[in-house]
């Protein structure tokens, strides 16, 4: 069964669109990885200095793995218009019986 991947990103006030669209760029490099199933970043209509990154994968491994795929600097880019560090978490599906 796959599981989920939440990422959190705060921006830092008046950076939300420039960090925005440095994610915007990484969502092809992470759904053209090996285990990749789908990715999407949402916007916060509370706050636009809140997103979040919604990852699902095969395996937690497969993600992972995926992050060599990352440019250093392009994570470097990513952590400049940060308010605080990035957070995420694995999920797993719970399902009704």
């Amino acid at each position: 069964m796959s599981i989920t991947r939440i990422n959190e990103f705060r921006a830092i006030e008046g950076s939300s669109a420039l960090l925005r669209d440095q994610i915007i760029l990484l969502v092809p490099v992470i759904e053209s990885a090996e285990g990749c199933l789908s990715c999407q970043l949402l916007q916060s209509q509370k706050s636009e200095n809140h997103f979040i990154l919604i990852e699902v994968w095969d395996d937690v491994h497969s993600h992972q793995e995926s992050l060599k795929n990352v440019r250093p600097d392009v994570f470097h880019e990513v952590r400049k218009h940060l308010a605080v560090p990035p957070t995420g978490e694995y999920y797993d599906y719970c399902h009704a019986r």
